[in-house]
């Protein structure tokens, strides 16, 4: 039998709450009171700098930050800096990694590579080729103008071996907002969306549908839909 991994669709979420939700269900897993658990959702415009991050990589001044309502956040992910917006779907796995070998270690590798498998998916379903790069993470696309980012993917992974973030897809965000950045700090390749690469974009609740699918697909389970109400009422920006 399948084990059991509840999707949870929360709508448009301040970035704050959402990683105060995603930690107490990380807790709640590692102490094994709750199956894996999937949050799909979006997040007003936002930077977020992981845990390599280099502050110059943030272009744009206070002031500039301030007037386009952008919140900035330091978080305990891997990787540099990137965006989150409306438009793009965020997808959090809060999942118990297997642990293996002498010391029960975790495939911190082999987890990345499939969430990157999952999203390859999700653009084939779209009639769009993703690819990986050797020696980056996330999952691009070829352009007329050379190779561009898609989907962005930034993990932590604790003690338990239970999983925190994530990755986001760029169904259709401003991206104007990824010109205040140095995305992901890689200076010579581009950020795409799907509705640039398709020019009509799906919806979210379509990209979700479609990320679900390969999700249980690629990480073996079976979906169950989850009570959002049972997750605690949350400030939020928007359902």
């Amino acid at each position: 039998m399948k084990p059991i991994c509840e999707v949870y669709r929360l709508g448009r979420i301040d970035y704050d709450a959402a990683l105060a939700l995603q930690e107490r269900l990380v807790a709640e897993r590692s102490a094994g009171q709750t199956p894996d658990r999937l949050l799909l959702l979006e997040h007003p415009p936002t930077y977020t700098l992981g845990s390599s991050a280099q502050p110059e990589h943030l272009l744009l001044t206070p002031e500039e930050i301030a007037r386009q309502g952008i919140q900035v956040v330091s978080v305990d992910r891997g990787g540099d800096i990137t965006y989150h917006g409306p438009g793009q779907l965020v997808a959090y796995p809060i999942i118990a990694l297997p642990r293996e070998g002498e010391g029960l270690r975790t495939d911190f590798v082999g987890y990345l590579r499939r969430l990157e498998r999952v999203l390859i998916g999700v653009l084939g379903d779209y009639g769009l080729r993703g690819k990986t790069i050797p020696g980056l993470t996330g999952v691009w696309v070829d352009t007329p103008t050379g190779e561009a980012k898609v989907a962005a993917i930034g993990v932590r992974i604790n003690v338990r071996a239970v999983t925190k973030h994530g990755f986001a897809l760029n169904v259709h965000p401003d991206m104007s907002h990824f010109a205040g950045i140095v995305p992901c700090g890689i200076h010579d390749k581009a950020v795409v969306s799907l509705a640039s690469l398709l020019g009509q974009p799906p919806s979210l609740d379509d990209v979700a549908d479609r990320v679900s699918a390969h999700f249980a697909d690629v990480f073996g389970c079976a979906l169950q839909t989850g009570d959002v109400a049972e997750l605690e009422a949350l400030p939020q920006s928007e359902r």
